[in-house]
């Protein structure tokens, strides 16, 4: 096994908050199947500023399938992200729409 193939095993978490316009049009809803058809764990929850915040915790692919999928929804338009690492959760299963 090369070092790429342990990086791409490598379970993270991702704190994310996307802006653009991603309330009302079933944004936390593609999240969540996204998210849990590909055993992604975490939650997503819409802000008062009209951004959705999410924190996702799997491998990097997995992370970056889950918004693959939700960036290709119909009326779903992502501006820009702001993303960063933080510290796994041991021991969390499922993933909650807020």
């Amino acid at each position: 096994m090369n070092n790429s193939d342990t990086y791409s095993k490598t379970i993270i978490r991702k704190s994310i908050r996307v802006y653009g316009s991603v309330q009302g049009v079933g944004f936390r809803y593609r999240t969540k199947y996204a998210a849990e058809s590909l055993g992604v764990t975490g939650w997503v929850r819409n802000e008062l500023d009209g951004s959705v915040s999410m924190e996702l915790q799997g491998t990097e692919e997995q992370i970056d399938k889950v918004f693959v999928s939700v960036s290709g929804g119909s009326y779903i338009s992502i501006d820009r992200m702001e993303s960063h690492t933080i510290p796994v959760e041991e021991g969390e299963y499922g993933f909650n729409y807020e």
